[in-house]
């Protein structure tokens, strides 16, 4: 039976996702909603966006990209945005398969591609198993380089029942507020959380939320980035210099891992740099994805 989280009152379907922007694909494990741009020749770049904020999350990169000629694909993670909440373990093998179809279904490989947050540990786990699939990658404020710290709440989620009823009674108003602590520049917060806000009353939210928790998605990827470094692409680091989510210290443990790495700390900057400071994340980009 599925818990009933009683703010989640709508289904997803043909009906909602007329609200939504953007195309639908049906994969192995359900929808996924997604953009594609820019040019057809031009090269392709694929946008994975991190924990829970879905796609919009690259709105100004994906603009940029594509005004810049590249063919660009950003989409939802399976139980974000406009993509399917599938009955299954939100773990690292549903996520790699989901861009790895994505990408055969567009024909886009190999691909440049760029991974926020936890979409970081992705990433690197598709470089590990398909490295011929991607020929650069770009990390923002990646997860995996350690253990994601977190409260001691978080972690009591993991405790079946519990963690469901502690969900449904604050989840909602936490992750709302932890937003604002992903933020340096606090007055881009209330456009961000009304934008977040949208995909939280389709049904099954809060259980892919709570499965991603409990499937280890936290924890430390050291290793995969170890292996990936062995592989010698091409590799831009950015990282917000105030990162409360993913504190600044953890990019250590990503440059000893990928020591070719070349990395830009974004001072004055919290957790998605590219979104608060694009006018400085932009150009970096371009020119990296242009050699």
């Amino acid at each position: 039976m599925t818990f009933p989280y009683l703010d989640e009152t709508q289904e997803l379907n043909e009906a909602t996702r007329r609200e939504a922007d953007g195309s639908f694909i049906a994969l192995t494990d359900g929808v996924t909603h997604y953009e594609l741009g820019g040019p057809e020749s031009g090269y392709p770049v694929v946008l994975v966006h991190g924990f829970s904020g879905p796609y919009f999350i690259f709105d100004t990169t994906f603009d940029f990209l594509t005004e810049s000629g590249f063919r660009v694909l950003r989409y939802d993670l399976f139980g974000r945005g406009f993509s399917d909440r599938p009955q299954m373990d939100y773990d690292i093998h549903l996520f790699v398969r989901q861009l790895k179809e994505l990408v055969d279904a567009f024909g886009l490989k190999p691909i440049n591609l760029v991974g926020l947050s936890v979409g970081g540990a992705f990433s690197e786990a598709i470089i590990n198993q398909y490295p011929e699939y991607v020929t650069r990658h770009i990390l923002i404020d990646p997860t995996g380089g350690k253990r994601v710290p977190v409260p001691t709440f978080i972690k009591a989620l993991k405790i079946p029942v519990f963690g469901e009823l502690a969900f449904g009674l604050f989840g909602s108003a936490g992750m709302l507020k932890s937003i604002a602590s992903d933020m340096f520049n606090q007055q881009v917060v209330e456009h961000f959380q009304n934008e977040y806000k949208t995909q939280m009353k389709f049904k099954g939210f809060k259980r892919s939320i709570l499965s991603t928790i409990r499937s280890g998605m936290l924890e430390s990827f050291y290793e995969t980035y170890t292996c990936v470094g062995t592989l010698q692409r091409p590799t831009l680091l950015f990282w917000g210099t105030n990162d409360k989510t993913v504190p600044f210290e953890h990019s250590k443990r990503i440059r000893q891992a990928i020591p070719h790495a070349k990395f830009h700390a974004i001072e004055s900057c919290g957790h998605i740099p590219h979104y608060e400071k694009p006018e400085i994340v932009n150009p970096i980009l371009l020119e990296f994805l242009s050699k």
